[in-house]
């Protein structure tokens, strides 16, 4: 948490501080949210109870809508965007509700909390060929006097390349891998989504390659005595970051001319593009990415217009 939000929430009155823990410890233990999301909520919701507490509320009972329009009016005034103002108002909903349903309030006051829709924007997407290039030179041989440890990392980050194309998965489910969590024969990744659900990926026989080089010569390399089961691991032996996942994308992207500077999450959405544009129906899509609700995956994936020109042709009786 930032060194001003904690600095609020140690400021709080002990009511709105008991209330705002009872509901993070809701959000961790419960609804078993991960913790940047916990982190992300708990801080909208201080800036909330210190905006009421500013406007000389001292308990939850004062909490009402005018106080979190008010809340949610003072931030775009400040500058925050439709994205930014949609989450906050999530956030203050979640909190509001917790407090109906533990009894705290009478009413949830946030019920009637409306909120701009935040807009969805696409990231930059490689183009079928630009995806093979940056493939290809992510899995360049080695030199012939290349150090074990230098030709280990390099394994590897060709693998982590590989696997975001090919199987479209977040870069945190990615590196949350462990060993066993890959079933080498059938090429499935058994992988750990938002809200620990569970989902099995496939892969295609590329990244079953890079994954087979990897295993056998590049993770003994780099395995230390606490490597324990992770499948990617970082030079000093421990299971492989997030933030040096998202490096080696970009790194695999500057070294590609023409190809945009995408990270993790453009080479998902890369994937899922793909995949559409080669046929796949759009819940064999949801699957692949792991989205609770199909409205997600239609945001998040688009199609080129000769395919829907292509369908409709094969399609409308009247084409």
């Amino acid at each position: 948490m930032a060194s001003g939000t904690a600095e609020l929430r140690v400021a709080l009155p002990p009511a709105l501080a008991e209330s705002l823990d009872a509901w993070e410890e809701h959000l961790r233990l419960q609804r078993d949210l991960s913790p940047n999301t916990v982190r992300g909520y708990v801080g909208d919701v201080v800036s909330l109870l210190d905006h009421l507490v500013r406007r000389s509320g001292r308990t939850v009972a004062d909490l009402d809508l005018a106080a979190l329009r008010s809340w949610l009016a003072q931030g775009r005034a400040r500058g925050d965007s439709r994205s930014t103002t949609a989450r906050r108002a999530a956030a203050a909903r979640s909190f509001t509700a917790h407090l109906r349903r533990t009894g705290q309030v009478a009413e949830d006051a946030g019920l009637r909390l409306s909120s701009p829709r935040a807009h969805r924007t696409l990231p930059a997407v490689l183009a079928a060929d630009q995806a093979r290039q940056v493939l290809d030179r992510a899995g360049t041989a080695p030199e012939e006097d290349e150090d074990p440890a230098a030709t280990a990392v390099r394994l590897r980050n060709a693998l982590v390349v590989e696997l975001l194309y090919a199987s479209g998965i977040r870069v945190g489910e990615l590196v949350g891998l462990d060993v066993d969590d890959v079933d080498r024969g059938r090429r499935l990744l058994r992988v750990l989504g938002k809200g620990r659900k569970e989902r099995s990926v496939p892969f295609g026989a590329p990244a079953a390659t890079a994954l087979e080089s990897w295993l056998t010569r590049g993770r003994p390399v780099l395995a230390v005595a606490d490597s324990g089961p992770a499948l990617l691991l970082g030079i000093r032996g421990s299971r492989l970051d997030a933030r040096e996942a998202r490096r080696v994308v970009h790194a695999a992207m500057a070294a590609t001319p023409g190809a945009p500077d995408i990270g993790p999450h453009g080479l998902r959405h890369s994937a899922a593009t793909h995949v559409l544009e080669g046929g796949a129906d759009l819940r064999s899509v949801q699957e692949l990415l792991g989205h609770a609700s199909l409205a997600t995956t239609q945001v998040y994936t688009h199609v080129t217009v000769e395919r829907l020109r292509a369908v409709h042709a094969r399609a409308h009786p009247r084409a």
